[in-house]
């Protein structure tokens, strides 16, 4: 590979909180290219993204409404095809705007995704459309742990999909840095995190959140909780408690420094508990569901568990007890490395998808799909 780049602008459009920090370690080295940023407005992401040190523009936003949320997509499609700025390629993650606005442009896309979950799930049509319109992406960046099938079963063609070992969590667990300080912040020193299921997402279909009970058990355990509602609705789940028993953080927290100074961590959904299992910390998930494959994997492993009984995630956090964990960063830092050249490798020749021995992932054993 010769040592100019050919491609150098790069339109990188970040939709959800935990984009922010996943670019920010990809890109560490990756400082000769220029990146212009967009940003959605949902829950935290624009607050990340500024702690993650982006120059950015917000554009468009998330609804609570289902019925808001699904018409502000093609919305913001439109949006950013027509106010993104002028690039030679695109860089996103689990985004069919970006991808959909990318091909009216006439430029590549780059899209990374660890979200498997329609396999297992009977989409409805909204969601459907959005697996096709962001399988349509020029390149797919995924963990080999990732069920390829997903993407081949809306029409991608394997040689567009390019595996990293490891997980995306890993790449920037790699560039983490514990803050002593930051407790501080807190009302207390000890405590488990909680984060709530997406309910209201097309791939889950429980309509009750666990977190109720979660909450019952865990105090009962004389656990502390910092609590992280998703949405406006999971907010009243913590009025019956004292502030310093559990806590809701006024502004957005840094996710990585709240898993590390823990002990455990608690989502309905998957993303925090990878962050942390990454750590070597205390991570459960009680996602309502059948699992992603990277949480297939990781439950496999032994390093997250996965439970929806509330006494029995109670007593799993009192059985680790508070060891002291270190990262394993040489692991993460390959991680980091490995999906960091593939990208560069990407951007820097799009058109040509032979990128060595790792492009062009094979199917996956395509278990448990429902169609």
């Amino acid at each position: 590979m010769g040592s100019e780049m050919t491609r150098t602008n790069v339109w990188l459009d970040l939709i959800s909180p935990s984009h922010p920090f996943l670019f920010q370690g990809l890109l560490d080295g990756l400082s000769d290219i220029t990146f212009r940023t967009t940003v959605r407005k949902k829950t935290e992401t624009v607050d990340l993204a500024r702690e993650a040190g982006f120059d950015f523009e917000t554009l468009g936003r998330d609804f609570e409404s289902v019925t808001l949320r699904t018409a502000a997509v093609p919305l913001r499609t439109l949006q950013v095809a027509v106010q993104a700025p002028t690039a030679d390629v695109s860089l996103s993650a689990r985004n069919a705007m970006c991808v959909l606005a990318s091909r009216a442009r006439g430029i590549p896309s780059i899209h990374f995704t660890d979200n498997d979950i329609t396999a297992y799930v009977d989409a409805p049509l909204v969601e459907r459309s959005f697996c096709r319109f962001r399988a349509t992406a020029t390149h797919h960046v995924v963990p080999s742990a990732f069920q390829t099938s997903e993407l081949t079963r809306w029409g991608t063609d394997p040689s567009q999909i390019h595996t990293y070992d490891g997980y995306k969590e890993d790449i920037y667990v790699a560039n983490f840095e514990p803050d002593e300080s930051f407790t501080e912040r807190l009302p207390f020193e000890t405590y488990v995190v909680l984060r709530p299921e997406a309910l209201g997402a097309a791939y889950v279909d429980e309509e009750e959140s666990l977190v109720p009970q979660l909450l019952e058990a865990l105090t009962a355990a004389e656990a502390n909780v910092v609590y992280l509602p998703r949405r406006s609705g999971d907010r009243p789940h913590a009025e019956p408690y004292p502030d310093d028993r559990v806590h809701v953080p006024d502004g957005a927290l840094d996710g990585l420094q709240l898993a590390w100074h823990s002990d455990g961590v608690l989502t309905g959904s998957g993303t925090m508990a990878r962050e942390a299992a990454c750590m070597g910390k205390p991570a459960v998930s009680f996602f309502p569901g059948p699992l992603l494959s990277v949480d297939r994997s990781m439950v496999e492993d032994g390093l997250i568990v996965h439970s929806r009984d509330p006494d029995e995630i109670a007593s799993y956090l009192a059985s680790v007890g508070t060891t002291e964990r270190m990262p394993d960063r040489e692991r993460c830092f390959q991680v980091r490395e490995e999906a960091s050249s593939l990208v560069r490798a990407l951007i820097e020749n799009p058109e040509n998808p032979a990128l060595g021995s790792r492009s062009g992932a094979a199917e996956r054993p395509d278990l448990h799909r429902a169609e």
